[in-house]
């Protein structure tokens, strides 16, 4: 589904918010930036923490063989993961403390 939908008059483009099936309304969703012009809806955002425990590390390796990781790093080092409500696993180069400085920010902005 796009988020934009052409106008019919001279071309312009305007902003659509998703309905989702069964809840009847629209969702505005915000946006939170983890690096390198990618983003993750911040409401699905479960945790965002550091890569260099063992358990984060088993976690990230369960995600890939299940085929549930996402590498948003563009080759850099694994710097933060961040765990989504749909069990996706996110990979960061951006520090887990920067995203969550952004994540409140966010969250405050509302």
């Amino acid at each position: 589904m796009s988020l934009t939908q052409k106008s019919s008059e001279k071309g312009r483009f305007v902003k659509v918010s998703p309905v989702y099936p069964g809840e009847g309304r629209n969702m505005d969703q915000n946006l939170l930036n983890i690096g390198f012009g990618n983003t993750v809806v911040a409401e699905r955002v479960i945790a965002i923490v550091s890569p260099n425990p063992a358990p984060m590390k088993r976690l990230k390796d369960e995600a890939k063989d299940e085929k549930r990781l996402i590498d948003a790093t563009h080759g850099r080092r694994t710097r933060s993961i961040i765990v989504m409500d749909s069990n996706h696993i996110v990979l960061s180069a951006i520090q887990a403390e920067t995203i969550s400085q952004r994540y409140l920010t966010l969250k405050a902005s509302e």
